[in-house]
């Protein structure tokens, strides 16, 4: 969305030898998989790359077929900011919303 455009823009400004952001999956929580965020120096050989108003997204291999037609949002409130993914493969998640399965 152009308000994880924006964040990730912002978040990289001070951050000259990162060239995105890298999203993937790992196995984690009472629901099986959760979400990983990181800055990365350089596309990995098997990434995938999304590339949305000059801001470079790589997603991890073993997460492509999982994160498939997902939106990445920013959403802030009174009490938190956060990226929200809008994952319409998602057939439950756990109770704290820690963790999610396909």
């Amino acid at each position: 969305t152009p308000s994880a455009v924006q964040k990730i823009k912002e978040l990289l400004k001070d951050k000259p030898e990162h060239v995105g952001v890298k999203v993937g999956v790992r196995t984690r929580g009472c629901n099986g998989l959760s979400y990983t965020l990181e800055y990365t120096k350089s596309k990995g050989d098997s990434d995938e790359e999304v590339v949305q108003d000059g801001i470079r997204v790589f997603i991890e291999k073993k997460a492509q077929l999982t994160l498939l037609g997902t939106e990445m949002d920013y959403v802030e409130d009174k009490l938190s900011s956060e990226f929200v993914f809008n994952n319409p493969n998602i057939k439950g998640t756990c109770g704290c919303g820690e963790s999610f399965n396909i």
